[in-house]
């Protein structure tokens, strides 16, 4: 049995929202603040080099405010080091997003990228941030993941939430596995991409050694119809007695 699994609410359609008129509606940090006033344990923020949600002064002004965990995700270029070393979060997850892609679509190969990655966990690591890999279900991969030195994966769930609806088990099958390899080879493990109050919970309750789930897209839409404060405790009851 997981302990209670922690909830972080990606506030990117937040930003896009707001970026959409100028301005400053719907206002990103009073959301985010919002967010951990309704039960979020976390705040995830995923800046991209074209600022077209999450800009780098949001992650400036959401840091001071914030009172669980902050977890910055993006690739590690140079500005996005510079950036996420100023903010000192709690934990950077590293995404392998080529510049102007829509959304993340892939996990980073940790076998062809070990050296490059190897460095920059270790910067982060200088200054006591947590680091996370997202990764897909490969277990070479995974296993490489443990010898660069990350702490965490995350895994990247798209096929699962695509698979869930026509077999939940045959979508979870390869995901139950990672976890397995992950905590054979030390690394604690996170999840995110597409998980929704309809294949949540099965996936909670199925992944051995689960600490956290980023949910943005899914969660911010379910808001529209139920409220925000109402969205984040469905969320969090799929997250319960597991």
């Amino acid at each position: 049995m997981n302990n209670q699994i922690k909830l972080s609410v990606n506030i990117n359609k937040i930003a896009t929202l707001r970026n959409a008129r100028g301005g400053n509606m719907p206002n990103v940090l009073k959301t985010a603040l919002d967010c951990e006033r309704f039960g979020a344990q976390g705040i995830t923020v995923h800046p991209r080099p074209d600022e077209r949600h999450i800009r780098y002064s949001d992650v400036r002004e959401l840091k001071p405010q914030l009172t669980t965990e902050f977890n910055i995700e993006g690739y590690p270029n140079e500005s996005f080091i510079n950036l996420v070393t100023e903010a000192l979060p709690a934990q950077v997850t590293l995404v392998p997003d080529p510049p102007g892609v829509l959304t993340s679509n892939a996990g980073w190969d940790t076998i062809k990228h070990q050296d490059f990655l190897r460095d920059v966990i270790a910067h982060f690591h200088k200054h006591n941030i947590r680091t996370s890999v997202f990764i897909e279900t490969d277990a070479k991969l995974i296993e490489q993941a443990a010898k660069i030195g990350t702490d965490r994966v995350e895994l990247y769930t798209e096929s699962y939430a695509t698979d869930y609806p026509i077999n939940k088990e045959k979508a979870i099958a390869s995901f139950v596995e990672a976890a397995k390899v992950a905590q054979k080879v030390g690394l604690a493990l996170n999840a995110g991409h597409d998980l929704s109050l309809e294949n949540l919970r099965f996936f909670a309750q199925n992944i051995p050694g689960l600490l956290e789930v980023s949910i943005g897209h899914a969660l911010i839409s379910d808001a529209l119809y139920f409220g925000l404060e109402n969205t984040i405790q469905m969320y969090l009851n799929q997250l319960r007695n597991i």
